[in-house]
């Protein structure tokens, strides 16, 4: 079984119509929020920077790396889009990829495009930013300032919670109009086992991309930039 296609790139059937029209309406209606609060974080320096975050995150999600015996991983990217990019933005570049990936290439069902939105581009992009904004400042609170090192433990930790909430939402659509016969604890359980351990892997390709980008222009890095400390991080 390969996790990611049946669970977090769903594919048709798997919650039934009504659950994917709802999970459709509300993923549409967040992706307009994002649209307009993603002028605010974005500029003449940092749109190039949006364009090839959705570009990486589309080619790195075409990877898959094993985890278990029949159980296999990629990227979400949704925690490294937010963290390079910001919040709105990053969801934005998740649902692009999200899309395309849809329609061209039967990665995750069209009618589940609502439902994959949600947890890959919603959820996982403001858990992982939630975590990396609270990490980054308690670690500037307690040292006074943020290593590039110390970046990418908070790159790490934040793409570690970002994919397990990601996954906990497809429990939450799975339990209101779940199509399958497995019962709402087994899935539960199976999927946060394993997206911990998917949440590993992408912690590290996360924390590796946030540091490279960081050691080589941290002004244009939104978690830095925001916190107004980006010329103070020292390697």
């Amino acid at each position: 079984m390969n996790v990611h296609y049946q669970a977090m790139h769903m594919s048709d059937g798997i919650v039934n119509a009504p659950v994917s029209v709802l999970f459709a309406a509300m993923a549409l209606t967040a992706l307009g929020l994002c649209a307009w609060r993603a002028r605010e974080e974005l500029d003449e320096r940092t749109v190039p920077l949006a364009g090839l975050v959705a570009a990486f995150i589309f080619a790195v999600q075409m990877v898959n790396f094993p985890i278990l015996p029949g159980v296999s991983g990629h990227l979400l990217g949704g925690a490294l889009a937010a963290i390079l990019v910001g919040p709105f933005t990053g969801a934005l570049c998740v649902a692009i990829v999200l899309v395309v990936q849809s329609l061209l290439f039967a990665d995750g069902g069209v009618t589940a495009l609502g439902t994959n939105i949600t947890n890959m581009a919603l959820i996982g992009v403001a858990a992982g930013y939630g975590t990396a904004l609270l990490s980054y400042r308690m670690v500037r609170r307690i040292r006074g300032d943020v290593s590039v090192p110390a970046v990418g433990v908070v790159a790490f930790c934040s793409a570690v919670v970002g994919t397990v909430c990601a996954a906990m939402g497809f429990v939450l659509e799975y339990s209101l109009g779940g199509a399958g016969s497995s019962s709402l604890g087994t899935v539960a359980a199976y999927m946060f086992g394993t997206h911990v351990l998917i949440g590993i892997g992408e912690g590290i390709i996360t924390a590796l991309t946030v540091v490279a980008v960081v050691r080589a222009r941290p002004d244009l890095v939104y978690l830095l930039r925001t916190n107004r400390i980006a010329a103070e991080v020292p390697a």
